[in-house]
């Protein structure tokens, strides 16, 4: 194991007799030389999103090593071929976030289009005078076209959320690579992504993240939106090019952004991105409520044991 966990998953863990415990508590992320050190002679490995899992790592393992367990649901951090090579199993944690990150998805939403990074500033920053009907003017999703790009469970979820916002006249529109059974219950219209980018007044981002979504928004991606577009990420960093971003914005070609992911992570106090008014940054907090975090740590846990104890992994990436 890596690092600390929910208490609750912590302590299913520690009372396992059955297993000797490597815990790193001695910090937030664990160092590379160190993760390498530590991971020498391993039967399973706990690790997060920070932790790289390659074939360096899995080489300073060695023979040993039986499973490897992520407290996510992505596992773009872990190469998965060399897995494979390997036949080590992989568990993840998949459809336990979905209600915490489709809520926060909607939060980026709202408070993307009503200022709310503006509004706090100006609070803090004695910028706020007397009431002037002109001054910090948003926008509101009453009868407004929104874009699901994924229409997955997260993104199923967040078109559910918003739905009640856009009123009888507004349209939910998703692009996928595939028709979704659950579009019908939402009212949701399948279209290309060209036609989204076009059409939608917000684009919510919640596809995974692969090689065919790497950096999939770019400039000119940015140039077919609506220049009052209100997009927001909670999926992946990369899927946004963050430099044409920043060009992007810099030239006026959105209307507000709101990101609970980035390249890199964390984003550095001098990044470009941060000096625009109206993108929002949160610290990947999508997943952060205590139930949420909690039902992971669970599910990863029972993983590594199962990897550990030579029986199948209750949730393993086929």
């Amino acid at each position: 194991m890596l690092r600390t966990i929910p208490s609750k998953s912590q302590k299913i863990l520690e009372s396992a007799k059955d297993i000797e415990l490597i815990h790193w508590n001695e910090g937030n992320v664990i160092p590379r030389e160190k993760l390498l050190e530590l991971a020498k002679g391993v039967d399973g490995i706990l690790c997060m999103l920070t932790e790289k899992i390659d074939s360096e790592l899995l080489d300073a393992a060695g023979p040993n090593l039986k499973v490897v367990s992520t407290l996510s649901v992505g596992y773009d951090h872990v190469d998965l071929n060399e897995l494979r090579k390997r036949s080590i199993p992989l568990g993840y944690t998949p459809g336990v976030l979905t209600d915490a990150t489709a809520d926060i998805t909607v939060m980026l939403v709202l408070a993307s289009a009503r200022r709310m990074r503006e509004g706090i500033r100006a609070v803090e920053n004695g910028r706020w005078c007397k009431w002037d009907p002109t001054w910090m003017l948003g926008t509101q999703l009453t009868n407004k076209t929104i874009g699901i790009v994924g229409l997955g469970r997260i993104g199923s979820a967040t078109a559910l959320r918003l739905k009640p916002f856009i009123g009888n006249e507004g349209k939910i529109i998703y692009s996928s690579r595939t028709e979704k059974s659950e579009a019908a219950s939402i009212g949701a219209i399948k279209v290309e992504f060209d036609v989204l980018l076009r059409d939608s007044d917000v684009i919510c981002i919640c596809c995974a993240m692969n090689e065919e979504t790497n950096e999939m928004f770019n400039y000119e991606v940015f140039k077919k939106m609506k220049k009052n577009v209100v997009l927001v990420n909670t999926a992946r960093g990369k899927i946004i090019r963050q430099e044409d971003l920043c060009r992007a914005l810099s030239e006026g070609m959105l209307g507000s952004v709101g990101l609970d992911v980035c390249t890199p992570e964390p984003l550095d106090q001098k990044d470009p991105l941060l000096k625009f008014d109206r993108v929002t940054v949160i610290p990947h907090i999508g997943s952060a409520t205590l139930e949420t975090r909690t039902l992971m740590g669970n599910i990863a846990v029972k993983n590594v044991l199962s990897g550990v104890r030579g029986e199948p992994l209750p949730h393993s990436v086929k």
